[in-house]
């Protein structure tokens, strides 16, 4: 019987990224990212206010505008 050889190379920062964010993704599903997307949100309001979430909307939509 013959012997099979596995020839690993090495993986980039790029692709373990994204294997990594589609593993989590299978596994956790889309609410996981709807939670930790809200409880961030919470975060940065409070740290930064709300002046930041107008600003940042605001360069947004200029930007948008402009393409």
């Amino acid at each position: 019987m013959a012997v099979k050889t596995v020839v690993r190379r090495k993986m980039s920062r790029e692709e373990a990224g994204r294997r990594g964010g589609e593993k989590v993704a299978r596994e956790r599903g889309a609410e996981f990212y709807r939670r930790i997307g809200k409880k961030g949100g919470k975060k940065v309001a409070q740290e930064r206010g709300s002046e930041f979430f107008r600003e940042i909307g605001r360069k947004g939509g200029e930007s948008r505008g402009r393409k």
